[in-house]
């Protein structure tokens, strides 16, 4: 599997003027941001030291140099840039737990075993993730009842779409 970039965190509004910035976690422990250097999507890179709870200072790395964000103004520039690791920075995943990104690539079977698709996508806007169908887009809730086995080492996800999606679908 290729060393994909993962969501870890997002860059907050400033706090205070001397270059604070928040930053929300989306892992479990937000140590781990601090250990690594992080990226964003336009490829910068950046390091993070915690000040307090989900304050922190940050630093931008380029050309090997490191500077320092130091004021109001260079911080707001940063507001709402997400911040990623490689995959491969991450712990492996215990027994019968996995990454939702690892999901990506998986093939999709139905309950005869039959492949109905990859997984092309994870969706998750809050209320709960979905998985993204390829081809065709068809979303699927990743609930127990939709997704009632995962196998990351084995290749595949076992899906069994709800009535509702099965029904619209079928043009009903």
């Amino acid at each position: 599997m290729e060393d994909r970039l993962i969501l870890m965190g997002v860059i907050g509004k400033p706090h205070g003027v001397r270059g604070q910035l928040r930053v929300h976690c989306y892992g479990e422990d937000p140590e781990v941001l601090a250990e690594h250097v992080l990226a964003d999507a336009k490829g910068r890179r950046f390091t993070l030291e915690w000040a307090h709870d989900n304050v922190a200072w940050i630093d931008e790395l380029s050309n090997g140099a490191q500077r320092r964000i130091a004021d109001r103004d260079d911080a707001a520039r940063l507001t709402n840039v997400e911040l990623f690791l490689p995959r491969s920075a991450l712990p492996e995943a215990e027994e019968e737990e996995f990454y939702l990104a690892d999901l990506i690539g998986l093939d999709a079977h139905d309950e005869s075993g039959k492949v109905i698709g990859k997984v092309g996508n994870v969706l998750d806007y809050g209320a709960g993730a979905s998985l993204e169908l390829s081809p065709g887009g068809r979303l699927i809730p990743f609930t127990k009842a939709s997704v009632p086995q995962v196998r990351v080492a084995d290749g595949y996800v076992v899906v069994t779409p709800p009535l509702e999606v099965d029904a619209k679908e079928a043009g009903e």
